[in-house]
């Protein structure tokens, strides 16, 4: 194994799905996630789907029912959400949850569904100057300032206009990027906290290509790549003894014992470089799954080869 030293310690969260018919298993996981003191729940954000809840009141519902483990949406849609009012609400959840908001922030993916809920439609490089304004506007609002003094922002696609910042966060929040292409990822270099990718459109063998894509956007900025986490959203089955031989479909998506889930994210930690990692189960069964996951997986990963590297690296 590669010397460990050199990448952060690695985190670890649950995907809950924001399903309208599934809200005890939503508060059975981050029930899950709190009690072991995992790292993250994520959630997606999808408001045209008629079957989810808003992501954001169902991240203020469990974070109101939790009280470790870190809230990170997994991305929010701006293109549906103002960068100043989300910017307040994050920092008041923030707040109210003593520091435990993570923001992860998407440009926009599925135009049809934005455009029918009121958003604009954007070509894919105005989309990633409109995000690029959200984080300085996000940014801008965050910073404590003093009592009655006004911010300004004039952008493309945003404005703030003699604008009263505040409360400030309880902690300095992480701005995550959903990001797949080359000006997304170089933005994610130059200005975000960390990556969020999905291994099932990013497979492991295409990895490497999008860490020097970051890497070299950081150094350029004078930033260090190290100050930027790599998110992995893990899709698949945890098998267990006496389960039927199921095989995956598409590239990424993990289908194997739990050991195999621990070589695997051995593998992506050492190799690959990704430090921050997100089971998606996709096949039934959540809540054992997720709790295999918990009990199982993220001990073998921690206390994996080099186990006491993993525990100590930065």
């Amino acid at each position: 194994m590669a010397d460990t030293q050199q990448y952060n310690a690695p985190l670890f969260g649950l995907n809950i799905d924001p399903s309208a018919k599934n809200l005890e298993l939503a508060y059975s996981l981050a029930q899950l996630a709190d009690s072991t003191k995992l790292d993250f729940i994520s959630i997606q954000d999808h408001p045209y789907n008629a079957n989810f809840f808003d992501t954001w009141t169902l991240l203020a519902f469990l974070g109101a029912r939790t009280q470790h483990v870190r809230l990170l949406t997994n991305v929010a849609n701006l293109p549906l959400r103002s960068p100043a009012m989300l910017a307040k609400a994050a920092a008041t959840l923030d707040i109210l949850t003593n520091g435990r908001v993570e923001l992860g922030l998407g440009a926009g993916g599925f135009w049809e569904g934005i455009v029918s809920y009121g958003g604009t439609q954007r070509a894919p490089g105005e989309a990633v100057r409109a995000l690029e304004e959200a984080i300085t506007i996000m940014r801008i609002l965050w910073q404590p300032v003093s009592p009655g003094q006004t911010v300004n922002f004039s952008g493309q696609f945003n404005q703030l206009v003699n604008a009263h910042p505040g409360p400030a966060p309880a902690h300095p929040i992480g701005i995550w990027l959903g990001a797949l292409k080359p000006r997304m990822l170089r933005l994610t270099g130059q200005r975000a906290d960390g990556l969020l990718i999905s291994a099932n459109y990013i497979p492991p063998e295409e990895v490497p290509a999008v860490q020097q894509t970051i890497d070299d956007a950081a150094r350029e900025v004078g930033r260090n790549p190290l100050a930027i986490r790599r998110g992995y959203n893990l899709m698949g089955a945890i098998l267990q003894p006496g389960s039927h031989a199921i095989r995956a479909r598409r590239k990424g998506v993990i289908v194997g014992t739990a050991k195999q889930w621990v070589d695997e994210i051995l593998r992506y930690y050492s190799e690959l470089k990704m430090d921050s990692f997100f089971f998606w189960p996709v096949m039934g069964d959540e809540e054992v799954q997720a709790k295999i996951f918990v009990e199982e997986i993220v001990p073998g990963v921690r206390g994996g080869p080099g186990g006491s590297l993993l525990l100590t690296a930065k």
